[in-house]
């Protein structure tokens, strides 16, 4: 595997525009069976089939364990974008972040408020070496930048679909 070079800073540059602008997209379907539980089961494939994880209910909440669960991919993902957008925004103002490293943890809970399911997240932030001000406004800054982060303070664009027998997801 080949070290990464540090991300291009055009990605700090601010868009402007009524839309937003899709920089990339990606699609994964899960399908499988063994879904009688409620929980997801069965494998995860990405459009360009770079990945495939089996998915499975944890140990837990009752289930066989042995696979990945939807918390699981949420914390990967969360925490995968919160090092990058950190590791961005020290390239710019020239902190080195020598082994720094982002642990992410997410519940899966019981709502107080409707009886029903929420989940939420713990963001750790660890920046050896780097002097305690300097690494609080870069985390600060990073909260502020990070897609993920932002998601979780003001909601998600969601838009679900029932695609009907031979219809394409892009109909």
């Amino acid at each position: 595997m080949t070290t990464p070079g540090p991300p291009p800073l055009t990605l700090l540059d601010k868009h402007s525009g009524q839309e937003p602008r899709i920089l990339y997209s990606t699609t994964v379907t899960v399908m499988g069976e063994g879904t009688g539980h409620g929980r997801a089961s069965g494998v995860a494939r990405p459009d360009d089939g770079q990945l495939a994880v089996e998915l499975r209910m944890p140990k837990a909440l009752g289930g066989p364990g042995g696979g990945t669960n939807p918390e699981q991919l949420f914390a990967a993902g969360y925490a995968a974008c919160f090092h990058g957008a950190l590791s961005l925004l020290a390239t710019r103002t020239a902190v080195r972040i020598h082994d720094a490293s982002v642990d992410v943890t997410v519940d899966f809970s019981r709502d107080p408020t409707d009886g029903l399911f929420v989940l939420s997240a713990h963001t750790r932030v660890h920046l050896p070496g780097v002097e305690r001000a300097v690494a609080e406004e870069l985390v600060r800054k990073t909260e502020w930048f990070c897609p993920y982060t932002k998601m979780a303070r003001q909601g998600i664009v969601n838009v679900v679909a029932l695609v009907a027998a031979g219809e394409t997801s892009e109909s």
